[in-house]
């Protein structure tokens, strides 16, 4: 079989929600919330999709990039993309610091907790895409709901989290940081009517479909793909797929999406190929 539907793992974060997105099942009142949807397992395949629900800020935080998470005895470093599917009015992503700073600088701030002054929020909005390379210092703000795609690793440096009593990761993070202001960029292009590619140019493409009416598309595959409709529904290979899942593709496909489907694609590759007829 060319497609899999790849299993969701629910995971608990202190900074989750009760109230998901269409297509999950909002936790009970009484349980823990939910901060983020995991599709597929770590390490399995060279790209992971999480869904992320977020309540309050998330600890500030770095990952390593391929080199460094190598020489520590890590199979990848981890860059990441985000799609901003909602965020409250306000909401925001820390992204770099407000002014290029020293790592010793940065330690300190962390230390005393002056690093949430020194890290650059920047509002978003739904429609938003951020790619984010290894060494970004960042945080995900509060209320956002968002899709992220990544190098399929769970290695993250934790610098700072408020006071929760969770594990930080000062020498590590700080290590392999860079502490200097991120700029935001519009990678998007149109590569054909209905297909933007949102980001490349880093360890993977992404792409958004979006067409008008039904659309049907013959994939010869050449490398690995990830299938995540965002809304809508319709066929892989002639199994039924709809909003709220995750498919991998490892070879040839035909994909039948229904009027008003809205379909992420993501392939680790730097730049983007001619895929579908």
């Amino acid at each position: 079989m060319s497609a899999v539907r790849l299993p969701q793992t629910r995971v608990e974060k202190p900074w989750g929600r009760l109230n998901l997105w269409p297509g999950f099942a909002d936790p009970a009142p009484d349980a823990p919330p939910v901060g983020e949807i995991w599709f597929g397992e770590s390490g399995a395949g060279a790209l992971m999709v999480k869904y992320i629900f977020t309540s309050e800020r998330l600890s500030i935080q770095v990952h390593p990039d391929d080199a460094q998470a190598r020489a520590a005895g890590h199979q990848s470093g981890k860059d990441e993309a985000w799609v901003i599917l909602a965020a409250e009015p306000g909401s925001t992503i820390a992204l770099g610091t407000t002014h290029p700073v020293s790592r010793d600088t940065l330690r300190a701030a962390a230390i005393d907790g002056s690093i949430e002054a020194l890290m650059d929020w920047k509002p978003v909005h739904a429609g938003d895409v951020i790619y984010s390379p290894a060494g970004t210092v960042h945080a995900i703000g509060a209320g956002i709901t968002l899709i992220e795609i990544q190098q399929n690793i769970d290695l993250t440096y934790r610098l700072y989290d408020y006071g929760r009593a969770r594990e930080l990761h000062l020498a590590e993070g700080i290590a392999v940081s860079d502490p200097v202001p991120f700029a935001l960029q519009d990678w998007s292009i149109e590569a054909a009517p209905g297909r933007i590619i949102l980001a490349h140019g880093g360890k993977f493409v992404l792409e958004r479909w979006q067409w008008a009416g039904a659309r049907g598309i013959s994939l010869p595959r050449t490398v690995p793909a990830w299938f995540v409709p965002v809304a809508g529904t319709g066929t892989l290979d002639g199994h039924a797929f709809a909003a709220g899942e995750c498919w991998s593709i490892e070879a040839e496909a035909q994909i039948a999406l229904a009027d008003g489907c809205d379909v992420l694609f993501a392939y680790p590759l730097a730049d983007p190929i001619d895929m579908f007829d």
